[in-house]
């Protein structure tokens, strides 16, 4: 990712995703175009934005386990970060947080399962995935 804006606490919840990962991409593509009112903004974990704020919680870019959501100082991973973007993008994806009702003590060991195995049920990119140009000014 080549675009390095700073990433400001007032311009909404961001999205850390793992740009080389197949899945990962086809979600980041499939929030980008369901969130109407644009809240979501996303940087690759394998970007400096992306990487800086990797470890500003305190994880390893270069070993990401996990999707995060950061919104100001809050930071979101796992079920919960998926099930929070979910739950903004509106109706019908807003009624995943029925899951909620599944303790994340049970629905984080089904998303890490997934995220550890993420390449090899899924694939890797030989590049980082690049947004479609309409969506370039969500792309940290």
């Amino acid at each position: 990712m080549t675009t390095t804006r700073p990433a400001t606490a007032s311009a909404g919840p961001i999205i850390l995703f793992d740009a080389e990962c197949v899945l990962c991409s086809a979600n980041a593509r499939f929030v980008l175009e369901r969130d109407r009112a644009a809240r979501f903004r996303l940087a690759a974990m394998q970007g400096e934005v992306g990487r800086s704020l990797f470890r500003r919680h305190g994880l390893d870019p270069d070993d990401p386990a996990s999707l995060l959501v950061v919104e100001g100082d809050r930071m979101r991973r796992d079920s919960d970060a998926v099930l929070h973007i979910y739950e903004m993008l509106g109706v019908p994806w807003s009624l995943t947080r029925l899951l909620r009702i599944v303790p994340a003590i049970l629905r984080d060991p089904v998303y890490r399962f997934v995220a550890r195995n993420r390449y090899r049920l899924f694939g890797r990119r030989e590049t980082c995935w690049v947004a479609p140009e309409r969506y370039r000014d969500r792309i940290l």
